[in-house]
């Protein structure tokens, strides 16, 4: 069987088991590239041609590009996957990934913001306009709860309570809830009657985003990450830290962790 439309057979198998849409583009692209590589370099199209040096090749080729363990790791799950799914299918007898070993990853230090930084940036946005009022709202909701960058994209009215947070099928399309603090809970009441003030002639109901641009649009990813990365350049965060939503969620659990939580 062609290498290729075992993919394309793949790619429905996840849309099936009902993969998000993320997830479903790295298995595909990460899967698509190794694909090209062996037919490139081996002239190989066919599912029952590929064995186990000719995965080790390409694995090699990633590290003499300088990737790290971790990224080339990834990339191994996403090809185990693969051909693991042709072996279910009797395409193949045995996966050609099961004899290729994970890479030894190095312990990462993770640096990031101080609570310092963190009040610096709240600062940032101190303005009475609704985007200043909005993102600081955003700023403290990453820092707050250690939501993801998407789950907060997707936060509608219903899902803010009181005193907690509703995320809806979040990774592992699992719903879970997550506390409050009263310092954002009052930057959200802020937030609530700014923004119902700024819309004053729109309709909104439970099922609108909680988070809305000034176009009363939905906020993509990119729109949160560069309300991170300008509180960032103004708060003069150090160099060697990359002000994004993941970093904030690296400080949520490194917080946690002093507060004695594990």
């Amino acid at each position: 069987m062609l290498l290729k439309d075992l993919l394309k057979e793949f790619y429905l198998e996840l849309e099936i088991k009902n993969y998000s849409v993320r997830t479903l583009k790295s298995y595909n692209n990460n899967n698509l590239l190794l694909l090209t590589y062996l037919e490139k370099e081996f002239n190989i199209t066919e599912v029952e041609d590929v064995k186990p040096i000719h995965i080790k090749s390409y694995i090699k080729v990633l590290q003499k590009k300088g990737n790290k363990p971790t990224y080339i790791n990834g990339l191994i799950k996403c090809f185990r996957a693969y051909f693991k799914y042709a072996e279910q299918e009797e395409i193949i007898e045995s996966s050609p990934v099961d004899k290729i070993s994970w890479l030894k990853e190095g312990k990462t230090i993770i640096n990031t913001f101080t609570d310092e930084e963190v009040e610096n940036m709240m600062n940032v946005y101190k303005g009475n306009e609704y985007m200043d009022i909005r993102n600081k709202c955003i700023l403290a909701f990453l820092f707050d709860t250690g939501i993801r960058n998407l789950e907060l994209c997707n936060i509608t009215n219903k899902d803010v309570k009181d005193i907690s947070l509703t995320i809806n099928q979040g990774k592992g399309r699992k719903d879970r809830r997550v506390a409050l603090s009263p310092i954002t809970r009052r930057i959200i009441l802020r937030y609530i009657r700014c923004k119902n003030s700024y819309f004053a002639n729109r309709i909104m109901n439970e099922d609108t985003p909680f988070f809305l641009s000034y176009r009363f649009k939905k906020l993509t990813v990119e729109a949160v990450e560069r309300v991170i990365k300008i509180a960032g350049e103004k708060a003069n965060i150090r160099k060697e830290i990359r002000c994004s939503p993941h970093t904030e969620r690296h400080f949520f659990a490194q917080s946690q962790l002093k507060n004695g939580m594990v």
